[in-house]
């Protein structure tokens, strides 16, 4: 059944929504589960609900912030503070999408950074590669958040609190998104001394902006000291880019500061009441899910009092949240399957025995080891609810906790996302006009080497546990 499940959305023969529902049933009733695979499957989707509500509603509360301009004022100093410096401006690519990533959605993430951000890399010369890299690492290392999918996924499939997944494994990600910073850092480097720095107007550059376009001045550092000064025509358009790139980089984009659902006079209400949810958030208080359902209400009330207006906001943020919440709901169908006709037991028996007794205290970090090659290579739906929940039942054998294997499976999640089979990364790609192959020669160790960081700083604190 699990074989077939991966066959079929790895061949792309059936979307991961349909293949939950038909591949378990058709199996489950092969397996003599009968009529009683009905109850199997709403035993499972009950436990599933939580989780589907925290994803629908964080992903429109993260939405809307984005729509009423809670973030364009740290995306407008990030572009003002990197200027002409390519370290900065990498570096601020990678900050960007970082904060972006908090709605939890990578296309929004990859089309908000290739608005702000593609344009400045074009004009100062700077290779597209290097922006998907960072921001293809960024977003993976964020979306082990737990309205991300992936952390909701593992709960989900061993019936965990995605709160109890994610929290303890705020290090890890601090030191993740640390190494990812120090890379941008390196990468911006290794562009400073291929371009050298564009100097701006009011900073030593000489600017002749005329009806065709202008010059512009690049000084660059050669090895023996001194500056070399080398003058290029380039475009009227790019002149303007390079004068105002916190404008004109984001017009036309989800950033677009002419949109008209900006509420500027709202903004620090929107920013404490986004405090207050993340607070909370941490606190773990409170169920994830009325959280983020609490704080969509009041958002949307707030920032768009007409009854028509608070729908419309509603129903642009369906495309992501159909998409996500259907298969959450729909793997009840192979979860149910699964444990209620006892092929998980079976699995997990035969599993356990495969491994040797030495290495069994070391579950959690064999599966945070195998996340990283299997999440690239199998999509997170195969992952999670194929396999994450025989590796689970195999480790309890040895006294490994559910909550274990659960934190050690998204560790490789910084790998998954630049895997041809998430359509985001595609789209990332499509966006900054680059070769897939060439994003993969300049992300997949650095990728490696976060995803281990991570593992390794688990482990040391505590929060991936070694029986």
């Amino acid at each position: 059944m699990v074989a077939t499940f991966m066959v079929l959305i790895m061949t792309k023969r059936m979307t991961p929504v349909l293949a939950l529902i038909i591949v378990p049933t058709v199996f489950g009733l092969f397996a003599g589960a009968g009529l009683g695979i009905g109850d199997m499957a709403l035993d499972a989707i009950g436990g599933l609900a939580p989780t589907a509500a925290l994803l629908m509603f964080a992903i429109i509360y993260f939405g809307l912030m984005i729509d009423v301009g809670l973030f364009d004022p740290l995306v407008r100093v990030i572009l003002r503070v990197v200027g002409h410096d390519p370290v900065k401006v990498v570096v601020g690519t990678a900050l960007l999408a970082a904060v972006i990533s908090l709605d939890g959605d990578g296309s929004t993430t990859f089309i908000v950074v290739t608005s702000a951000m593609l344009p400045i890399y074009l004009r100062l010369g700077l290779s597209p590669v290097v922006l998907t890299c960072v921001a293809g690492l960024a977003n993976g290392a964020m979306n082990i958040l737990p309205w991300g999918g992936p952390t909701a996924r593992a709960a989900a499939a061993l019936d965990l609190s995605p709160s109890e997944v994610f929290v303890p494994m705020v290090p890890s990600l601090v030191a993740g998104l640390v190494v990812i910073f120090a890379f941008s850092w390196h990468l911006g480097l290794l562009e400073r001394r291929r371009l050298g720095t564009i100097d701006l107007p009011g900073e030593g550059a000489a600017w002749s902006v005329g009806p065709a376009g202008g010059t512009a001045t690049r000084t660059v550092g050669p090895r023996g000291g001194g500056t070399a000064t080398r003058v290029r025509p380039v475009s009227t358009a790019a002149v303007q880019t390079l004068v105002r790139p916190d404008d004109t980089a984001m017009a036309d984009s989800m950033l677009d500061p002419q949109r008209s659902t900006l509420r500027p006079r709202m903004f620090w209400f929107n920013l404490v009441l986004t405090a207050a949810v993340m607070v909370l958030l941490v606190a773990d208080v409170l169920p994830l899910a009325y959280v983020f359902m609490a704080g969509s209400a009041i958002a949307i009330i707030a920032n768009f009092p007409r009854v028509s207006d608070q729908a419309q906001r509603i129903v642009a943020h369906a495309p992501s949240i159909v998409g996500v919440v259907s298969m959450v709901l729909a793997a009840g169908v192979l979860i149910g399957v699964l444990e209620g006709t006892g092929m998980v037991d079976a699995m997990a028996a035969w599993v356990s025995g495969s491994i040797p007794d030495q290495l069994g205290a070391f579950s959690a970090v064999i599966t945070g080891l195998l996340s990283i090659p299997m999440t690239f290579f199998l999509s997170n739906d195969a992952f999670y609810f194929g396999i994450l929940p025989v590796l689970a039942e195999s480790a309890a054998a040895f006294g490994i906790d559910p909550v274990d294997m659960a934190r050690a499976s998204i560790t490789g999640q910084v790998v998954h996302m630049q895997s041809p089979l998430v359509p985001a990364i595609l789209l990332l790609i499509s966006l900054a006009g680059v070769n897939l192959g060439d994003h993969h020669k300049k992300v997949l160790w650095r990728a490696v080497v976060v995803a281990l960081v991570m593992l390794v700083v688990g482990i040391a604190v505590g929060s991936i546990g070694i029986g």
